[in-house]
């Protein structure tokens, strides 16, 4: 016997909703971009490489900031 599952349509579930919500903090977006941006590009100027290795790690520490408080917006916003 086959069993027949049920496919959820994932384009109007409530964990989509949230995460469209959470990433429409236009704010947090531009902070984080403007973060990563000026540094790296100071980096490149500079033209040193412990300079680029500092904006490179920097880069990654904004993107990491980034990434846990959208994740956290998210679940706030999530009905499951």
């Amino acid at each position: 016997m086959v069993a027949v599952t049920q496919r959820r349509d994932v384009s109007k579930g409530p964990g989509l909703t949230a995460l469209r919500g959470a990433l429409k903090d236009w704010r947090r977006n531009v902070v984080a971009l403007v973060l990563v941006v000026a540094p790296l590009a100071l980096a490149l100027v500079a033209g040193s490489r412990v300079a680029l290795y500092g904006a490179i790690l920097a880069a990654f520490v904004v993107w990491m900031a980034w990434f846990v408080l959208t994740a956290v917006d998210w679940l706030e916003r999530a009905d499951f």
